[in-house]
């Protein structure tokens, strides 16, 4: 045990501290030094460097099931369980998401308008029924908040916004980005959850001057099937650093495939 933290601190301190420090010798170092492995050791060495590749390979997301999966993808033979003992020897844990957690109370005391859709997210023709919904991804520098609008017939992305604060200006942004890049004509049925952003009398008023039909569900906290299944930003923004809001910004647009106004 020594002699392992010698060699793992040998770059940082001089040898001949070590030694004295640990009580040891730097004969009895060099010997272990030149000793030959284990074998088993020798494997398990081999082994961990298909394990920090398939770790990498994952963005730093995978546990010792999916690394696993992929060493045997790549028929590599080792058990779930040795690997997941190297990878916690190591340190080699799965980077994972943090939520962001919504403390706000639903705003009873805000109209909202009636669940005109239904849960039928479906379109027969573009710019007809569009849904919107807010996810928020944690960065260095706090979280950052994307609003997005989708299309149900194309189920593309047609307007977005991002900003560092949860406020009715968020949904403003990406309704208008929407609206200036499609040009929906009058009766465009929008739905989104009961949000303050959406109940505000901003978004409400911006809906009302275009022609378009607000809607909401029934429930509070209702989620849109059609948004959970086109979109996640954690999905990849979980697998890699977010250092900055800016950084985030610029990765979404790159990654998402939203489309970006026109200058």
């Amino acid at each position: 045990m020594k002699f392992h933290f010698i060699a793992a601190h040998r770059t940082t301190f001089r040898l001949r501290s070590l030694c004295r420090v640990l009580g040891v010798s730097r004969s009895g170092y060099y010997a272990w030094a030149g000793r030959r492995l284990p074998r088993q050791a020798e494997r398990n060495d081999a082994l961990l460097v298909h394990i920090r590749a398939a770790y990498v390979r994952g963005r730093q997301a995978y546990g010792a099931p999916r690394v696993h999966q992929e060493l045997v993808q790549q028929g590599i033979r080792c058990g779930r369980h040795r690997v997941a003992r190297l990878m916690r020897r190591e340190g080699i844990v799965a980077c994972t998401e943090r939520r962001f957690r919504w403390t706000a109370t639903p705003r009873t005391e805000l109209p909202a308008a009636p669940d005109h859709l239904q849960r039928d997210f479906t379109a027969a023709a573009p710019n007809c029924r569009w849904v919107s919904d807010i996810t928020s991804v944690r960065t260095g520098q706090g979280w950052l908040h994307l609003a997005i609008v989708l299309d149900l017939f194309s189920r593309r992305i047609v307007g977005w916004a991002m900003h560092a604060t949860l406020s009715q200006e968020l949904v403003r942004d990406a309704l208008v980005m929407a609206l200036r890049e499609r040009q929906p004509a009058p009766g465009l049925l929008f739905h989104s959850d009961r949000g303050g952003q959406y109940l505000s009398t901003t978004v409400q008023g911006l809906l009302d001057a275009h022609g378009a039909v607000a809607s909401t569900p029934t429930s509070a906290r209702s989620i849109t099937p059609a948004l959970s299944n086109r979109w996640r930003a954690s999905e990849w923004m979980a697998r890699s650093t977010v250092r900055t809001r800016s950084s985030g910004r610029s990765g979404r647009t790159s990654r998402s495939g939203v489309m970006a106004p026109r200058a």
